[in-house]
């Protein structure tokens, strides 16, 4: 698996398209933020995080669970360590477990690459 992370609107999505053999891509901000499995690329995973915040279930336990429907795919999401901690407590949480989850694909990724400025800088 490829893990791809980067902050918002830094060309994740056009560095996976460029850099690998893609066809298939599903966009997890696009209104339905399940991950759809069949496809090569699943982006904005972000989005789907949030949706599990907001359920109560941990976005890493659900990863961790289809492990083997996504050991082949281009996982991207974004970074949002960076900047202001929000003061809504929702908000909070769902960012805390973006990072829970973007800990638990890096450790499991083949490759990490952080994009800034539409550049990947491979880190593992």
């Amino acid at each position: 698996m490829v893990f791809i992370f980067g902050g918002a609107y830094q060309g994740k999505l056009d560095y996976a398209k460029n850099n690998y053999s893609l066809e298939t891509v599903f966009d997890c901000r696009a209104g339905a933020p399940t991950p759809e499995m069949s496809a090569e690329v699943i982006c904005g995973l972000e989005a789907f995080v949030k949706d599990c915040s907001g359920r109560g279930i941990e976005a890493a336990d659900w990863f961790r669970e289809r492990k083997e429907e996504w050991r082949d795919k281009v996982l991207i999401m974004q970074d949002m360590s960076q900047g202001i901690v929000p003061m809504d407590k929702e908000e909070r949480a769902a960012r805390e477990m973006n990072g829970r989850l973007m800990i638990y694909l890096a450790g499991e990724a083949d490759e990490v690459v952080r994009v800034f400025c539409g550049i990947g800088e491979r880190i593992k």
